[in-house]
């Protein structure tokens, strides 16, 4: 054993949570996927983690492989977990980009959600900035103050060791992605600016900057709570956006249903984020006509954020 592995075995044994037992879950169109039931954590809740191995990788013992951790793990893979019976067809969209060289072949890590989802998804960072009536409302529909940092650190702290530890990853920030949807959009973008030097690139689908959704289909003159949270978001996101030159930064949305709704939040946040010279190469914003805030959106448009986030070495 190379002492770097000695090492890696040494952390994952000191961590706060017990490895559980690896049990195989039903087999994907292609691949391979491992679950992970049931982690505890010193800074989260507990929660299921459903790991997707490329094709090839169990075939290539010497090679190392880039890690794409998603959210709402439950909803990727399985039409028969997910929530309202969707799924994004994860393992189908990468096997086809895959064999088509449009991607690096990535390791999947997908983090199921709890009932806590909201508090830790939605960034504390944000809740600061607030004044004080709006971190009130929002606490008060989210059940609580914001568990994102914790969130974060059970990502950083806990998580990533056991899958270093457990897979042939390549560990640095070029090869560690952060993706979600909705939500999710929002932790995988404060992730990425809360612990740049482990997250390389952040995919944001459908992002719910809005946080609440009464009112907010009046105008602007009439809706200054969104104006103070569109200037709350702006301040948050121009002070934590990490170097351009080493990251890549990805958001998209809709136009029906919620994602109706956000096109004033992302326009003023790509403002931003151009401004603090994110240029073509590292930062993309699209707007998809009639794609609605739902899995099966995003599944159709899966390829375009994995082949951002993931292209070809």
């Amino acid at each position: 054993m190379t002492p770097d592995r000695r090492s890696v075995l040494g952390l994952m044994a000191a961590l706060p949570f017990a490895v559980p037992t690896v049990v195989r879950a039903d087999a994907p169109a292609s691949g391979r996927l491992v679950e992970h039931p049931g982690l505890a954590s010193a800074h989260a809740a507990p929660r299921d983690v459903t790991v997707w191995l490329p094709p090839g990788y169990d075939a290539a013992p010497d090679a190392r492989w880039p890690v794409l951790y998603m959210h709402d793990g439950q909803n990727l893979f399985d039409g028969a977990r997910a929530a309202y019976g969707k799924e994004w067809g994860v393992d189908e969209h990468l096997t086809r980009l895959i064999a088509g060289g449009q991607v690096r072949a990535p390791i999947v890590v997908g983090v199921h959600n709890t009932p806590l989802r909201l508090r830790e998804y939605v960034p504390a960072d944000l809740l600061r900035a607030l004044p004080d009536d709006m971190r009130g409302d929002i606490q008060s529909i989210y059940g609580g103050a914001p568990l994102s940092d914790g969130y974060v650190r059970f990502l950083v702290e806990e998580l990533k060791p056991l899958i270093d530890g457990a897979y042939r990853t390549l560990a640095g920030p070029d090869d560690t992605a952060i993706m979600g949807s909705s939500m999710g959009g929002l932790i995988s973008l404060y992730a990425m600016m809360k612990r740049p030097d482990v997250f390389g690139a952040a995919g944001c689908v459908s992002t719910h900057w809005p946080l609440k959704i009464e009112g907010l289909e009046a105008p602007a003159a009439l809706n200054p709570w969104r104006e103070r949270l569109v200037d709350a978001w702006t301040g948050v996101v121009r002070a934590g956006l990490p170097d351009p030159a080493a990251h890549r930064l990805y958001f998209d949305r809709g136009d029906e249903t919620l994602d109706q709704f956000y096109a004033v939040f992302q326009s003023r946040i790509d403002d931003a984020v151009r401004a603090a010279g994110w240029g073509p190469d590292r930062f993309r914003s699209l707007v998809f006509p009639g794609a609605e805030h739902n899995e099966a959106s995003w599944n159709q448009r899966l390829d375009v954020p994995l082949t951002f986030l993931l292209p070809p070495a």
